[in-house]
């Protein structure tokens, strides 16, 4: 049973490492990236960090600046409750900054949020979609986001967000489709 659970580790480690897909963007043009972004669908490997209003991945990314030492600031919303701050009112929408710091990988950027280490960018269309992971390195969680420059749904792009989800080494399932919900946080 043992080698079984190890074997089972070792291919979760390895698969999520293996996210340098021909689906990557190689050759990332961080300026591109810079302005509003908004929710559309969202996905993760566990039920659990999405599942209320308060999970812990249940973020909405409002913007995306690059800077100049090449790392990426991270605006984003969400909604806290009481138990995960204390000096915050419950249900109430926050907006936060987090900074993503670069690595060797041009895809991959290190983050302290929450349990997440490493954000993860995907399949850009810089003018209209980017699709964008956030992985938990102990547990091995994994939740990705579709991302668009504008609130109307695009079919085509969510089409693509599903395909995108079923090449990762992890099962994904859509738990948020942001364009059929009015529940956002908003600032």
């Amino acid at each position: 049973m043992q080698c079984l659970l190890l074997a089972l580790d070792v291919a979760l480690v390895c698969g999520v490492r293996a996210f340098d897909s021909p689906q990557t963007m190689q050759d990332m043009e961080l300026p591109k990236l810079a302005g509003t972004w908004h929710s559309m669908a969202m996905a993760a490997s566990d039920f659990s960090l999405l599942e209320t209003k308060e999970a812990p991945l249940r973020i909405y990314i409002s913007s995306l600046q690059p800077t100049p030492e090449g790392n990426l600031e991270i605006a984003l919303r969400k909604w806290w409750s009481r138990n995960q701050s204390p000096f915050r009112e419950s249900n109430q929408c926050v907006e936060e900054k987090i900074t993503a710091e670069k690595t060797e990988n041009p895809i991959e950027f290190q983050i302290n949020y929450l349990d997440e280490n490493r954000i993860f960018l995907f399949d850009t269309e810089c003018s209209t979609y980017l699709f964008l992971c956030l992985e938990s390195t102990p547990r091995q969680n994994l939740a990705c986001q579709y991302l668009a420059r504008t609130l109307e749904a695009d079919d085509k792009a969510m089409v693509e967000f599903i395909s995108f989800l079923r090449t990762l080494p992890v099962h994904m399932q859509i738990f948020l489709d942001m364009t059929q919900v009015e529940e956002q946080c908003r600032v």
